[in-house]
């Protein structure tokens, strides 16, 4: 997630370079960590409970989409990050909504999958 205002550019551990206007949100909600393993800014987090829905979904994706190729990149197999990324995401849904409600997501999930809604081709990097 991106909020706040630094007055300098920025280069993470990875070489990554960001404009000097952004400060980045690491996956807890706190500033992200330069090459000196230093912050710049405090989160705004007013900022960030304004997100719209779709927009939370879609930074979620990318963040996800980001772990996910750091771990390909370390030599973890897709299958076995899409088994450990449902078991968390169903240990989510059970913290926030309970067993018997995600039981009924679940059920409804072969249907959807035989409808091709999740046979999309995601980039990855």
């Amino acid at each position: 997630m991106i909020i706040g205002i630094n007055p300098a550019p920025r280069f993470d551990h990875k070489g990554r370079s960001w404009p000097a206007n952004v400060i980045l949100l690491g996956p807890r909600g706190r500033p992200e960590a330069d090459a000196t393993g230093m912050t710049t800014a405090t989160p705004n987090i007013a900022l960030r409970g304004a997100l719209a829905d779709s927009d939370q979904k879609r930074l979620a994706l990318g963040y996800l989409q980001d772990a996910w190729g750091e771990a390909v990149l370390d030599g973890i197999e897709g299958d076995c990050l899409a088994q450990t990324a449902l078991f968390l995401a169903f240990a989510e849904l059970i913290a926030t909504y309970g067993e018997e409600p995600t039981a009924r997501y679940a059920d409804n999930l072969g249907q959807r999958i035989r409808n091709g809604e999740f046979s999309v081709k995601l980039s990855r990097q």
